[in-house]
C-alpha cells in the first residue's frame, strides 16, 4: 500500500478548512491530521502532529502564514509547506520564497490540482502554479532592472538537457509534465532536477528558476496578451 501523507490545513475561514477536508478525506493516500485557524496554531499543531505537508493560508490575523512558514521550516525543514494565495495576495510570494515554502497554489485551484500538489510535495519535490511562477520571475526580473543591475551570465556546468529541464521548471511544470514534454521517464527528470540543484547550489525549484532567470541561464517566456 502507498504511504499515507499526513496533512495539516491552516486557514482562518472555517468553511475553507471544511471544504479542503471534504476534498482530501476521499483520498486513500491522504489523511488530514489537524486544522489551525492562524499561524500560531499552525506552529503548535505542527510540533504536536508532525504532518508531512501543510496547506498554509497566507493572510491571517495574528501570526501570518509567512511567519508560521519561516518558523516551521527552521524547526522542521523536511516538512512541505504549500502556500495558498489569492491572486491579489501575490506580493507575499517573495517573502514565502525566503521563508522556505515548497509549493504555491492559487486558492481558486480545482480539487485535482490541490491533491496533485500534496502528492508532489510529499514526494520531496516542489511545485509552483504556472501563474504564480510567472509572477515570481517577472517581479524578480523587474526588481533587478529597477536597481540598474545588468544581468551577468552565471558560469555553470549544466548540460544542454539540464538547461532545457530548467526552462520547463521555470515555466511551472511538474516532473511528470516535463517527462511527457521531453519523452523521458519521470525518474530521469527527477535526476536532472537533482543535478541542477547541486550544480546551482540551490535547494528547490523556485530558487533554481529565479537564479537562472536573473543570471541569464534561461530566458523568461514573454507573457501572452
Amino acid at each position: 500500500m502507498p504511504k499515507t501523507t499526513k496533512v495539516l490545513i491552516v486557514d482562518d475561514h472555517r468553511v475553507v478548512r471544511e471544504g479542503l477536508c471534504a476534498i482530501l478525506e476521499t483520498k486513500d493516500d491522504i489523511q488530514v491530521v489537524g486544522e489551525a485557524k492562524d499561524g500560531g496554531e499552525a506552529v503548535e499543531q505542527t510540533r504536536q502532529l508532525m504532518p508531512d505537508v501543510i496547506l498554509m493560508d497566507v493572510s491571517m490575523p495574528g501570526m501570518t502564514g509567512v511567519e508560521a512558514t519561516r518558523i516551521i521550516k527552521r524547526e522542521f525543514p523536511h516538512i512541505g509547506v504549500v502556500a495558498l494565495t489569492m491572486y491579489e495576495e501575490q506580493q507575499y510570494i517573495f517573502d514565502l520564497v525566503r521563508a522556505g515554502a515548497t509549493g504555491y497554489l492559487l486558492k481558486d485551484s480545482d480539487s485535482a490540482q490541490i491533491v496533485a500538489a500534496i502528492r508532489t510535495i510529499a514526494r520531496g519535490e516542489s511545485l509552483i502554479h504556472p501563474s504564480v511562477a510567472s509572477k515570481i520571475l517577472v517581479e524578480f526580473s523587474l526588481l533587478s532592472e529597477g536597481k540598474g543591475k545588468k544581468r551577468g551570465i552565471l558560469e555553470h556546468d549544466l548540460t544542454d538537457r539540464e538547461i532545457t529541464v530548467l526552462q520547463l521548471v521555470a515555466d511551472g511544470k511538474t516532473n511528470k509534465e516535463i517527462a511527457n514534454v521531453l519523452d523521458l521517464s519521470e525518474k530521469t527528470v527527477k535526476n536532472h532536477v537533482r543535478n541542477i540543484f547541486h550544480k546551482l547550489h540551490v535547494f528547490d525549484r523556485t530558487q533554481a528558476a529565479i537564479l537562472a532567470i536573473r543570471k541569464g541561464i534561461i530566458e523568461l517566456e514573454p507573457r501572452k496578451m
